[in-house]
Formats: C-alpha cells, structure tokens, sequence
C-alpha cells in the first residue's frame, strides 16, 4: 500500500504551537479528515481536499480516512490539542478492530501540545507534581463514573485537568462536579479556569474552589485543580516537585 494516515495533534490554538513534524504531514498530505473547525485551521491548497464532519461521527469519519489510505492516499486526520487525549487517535484504533487489510496500513500518531499542558504553562505549573486528566463529558460514559473517578483522584491527592467542563445542553454535570470536589477537598484548594488558551480570547481565572462558580467554565475552558500542596507565588500557581 502506497497511502498513508497520520493522526495529527493541531494543538491548542496558536499556529506557533503546531510542531514541524504535524506541518510537514499536512505540507504532502492529499486529504485532511477532521471535526469542522479543526479542519478549517488547515490552509486550503491545490491538490488537497478537505473533509470536514460533525464532531459526533467519530468512527465515522475514522473509517473514511482508512479507507481513503488503503486507495493510496495521504490521510491527515486532525485532532485540536493532541490525537490521543480525549480526540481522534483511540478512535482510529477502534475503526482498525476487525479490519486486517486496514491493519497493514503505514499509520502514525503525531502528537501535539494539549490544552492542559498549554493551560498549565499559562498559569505557572500547577501541574508540577502527580496529576490526572478527567473528561466531564456524560457523552460516553455515564456521571456514576466521572463522580467515582472524581472523588479517587481527589483521595489520592492528584492536582487535575478537566476537559469538557461545562455544556450549554447539560450544564448540571459541572454543578455535581464542583459539589463533589468541595466534598473531598475543602474549599481552600485553588482551581483554575483556562479559556482559549493561547489564542487572543486566553482568559486565565485562579479562584478557591469555594469561590468557583459553575458559568466560570465553558466547552473552551480547561480547568485544573490543585493539589493541598498547590500555592501562589505573585502572580502564577505551582504545585511544588516533593510531597510529604
């Protein structure tokens, strides 16, 4: 087979942000595959066909970037952030299942700057010790799950990322979210709202979780929470490298 996929990482938003490695896949690429805006970062060119999709086809749209690989050509499909933290990649590698001849393709996964890392580095290092990364989105899988990986990680004293906070369609999620890490926390912890980062609209809110309130989230907010050990130093917030 002649054609190739790469699953690419777009990263948060600024251009600067995209690594060479991702540019240089799409500078040979035939065929871009990715959710509407995600594709529409892609600079149109001769010879390349765009196909954007509804971000609810996931599978959908990875079986069409397969089967256009196996005709011999050059796939990219894009993802925002990295392909393999809550985007593109796992479903990819769920098309493949059962797919033997899709199975010898050239695939390669292309990683790229994620909103949490690219929040993280906005607000200081909070992320700078143990931390976890949870998706509040109920979509595929149900709140029971979410609330009982909430309430371990929080246990264990992990700082946290959350995608996917905040949905015009079920904004409740994030009210059960914010009640169930008062409960296990306290409201001292300092958490932090990241919306669209690294792009002109960045907006950068550290408040303790008893000051949180749920409209301070947004599907554009990254939100991370600290650690007991997670300070302010001026005007950025850390969690120190040792734990006692």
């Amino acid at each position: 087979m002649s054609g190739w996929l790469a699953i690419a990482g777009l990263g948060p938003g600024d251009d600067r942000l995209v690594t060479p490695e991702v540019s240089a896949a799409l500078a040979e690429a035939t065929d871009v595959v990715g959710y509407i805006p995600y594709v529409a970062r892609v600079a149109p060119r001769e010879g390349l066909r765009l196909h954007p999709s509804d971000n609810r086809v996931e599978l959908d749209r990875a079986r069409a970037a397969l089967a256009m690989a196996a005709e011999g050509r050059r796939v990219v499909v894009v993802s925002s952030g990295d392909p393999g933290v809550f985007a593109m990649a796992s479903a990819v590698f769920e098309a493949l299942e059962g797919r033997a001849d899709w199975q010898a393709l050239d695939i390669r996964v292309l990683p790229g700057i994620t909103a949490m890392l690219a929040a993280a580095a906005a607000a200081g290092a909070p992320l700078g010790h143990d931390f976890c990364c949870i998706n509040l989105s109920d979509n595929l899988k149900p709140w029971e799950i979410i609330e009982t990986r909430l309430r371990h990680a929080a246990r264990a004293d992990f700082a946290m990322a959350f995608y996917n906070p905040r949905s015009a369609s079920r904004p409740e999620g994030f009210v059960k979210a914010l009640a169930t890490l008062r409960e296990e926390c306290g409201p001292n912890r300092l958490i932090t709202f990241a919306r669209a980062v690294s792009t002109p609209e960045q907006r950068l809110t550290t408040v303790t979780l008893g000051e949180a309130t749920p409209e301070m989230a947004d599907m554009r907010t990254v939100v991370i929470l600290g650690n007991s050990a997670t300070r302010r130093v001026g005007r950025w917030v850390y969690s120190p490298r040792s734990a006692k």
